[in-house]
């Protein structure tokens, strides 16, 4: 499956928004990180031959769809919200606003 995002920079993100009580980026990571479980499993299903394998594709195919949206929609979220490209660093403005609501 193709990945925009590795792993580490997802959970990145949510740990900082976990930090500064900004759930909505971490709740589109646990998504894109479910979504690539499922892939996975379906994959690993797809492979046995005692499986009907054109149920597991079609799984697998929609979950790397899915995956895709969802990636493409954290990316458009950190830069709305003004996060860091290259880094994954939420913006000063955010965690101060996130903090004030604590």
């Amino acid at each position: 499956m193709k990945q925009k995002f590795e792993p580490g920079q997802i959970s990145k993100v949510i740990d900082q928004a976990l930090v500064y009580q900004c759930a909505c980026p971490a709740q589109v990571c646990r998504a894109i990180f479910e979504l690539r479980e499922l892939h996975e499993y379906q994959m690993g299903c797809a492979n046995d031959t005692a499986n009907d394998v054109k149920v597991h594709q079609a799984i697998a195919r929609a979950a790397e769809q899915a995956h895709t949206l969802m990636e493409d929609c954290l990316s458009e979220i950190l830069r709305i919200e003004g996060w860091n490209p290259d880094t994954l660093e939420m913006p000063e403005a955010l965690r101060k606003k996130s903090g004030k609501v604590l």
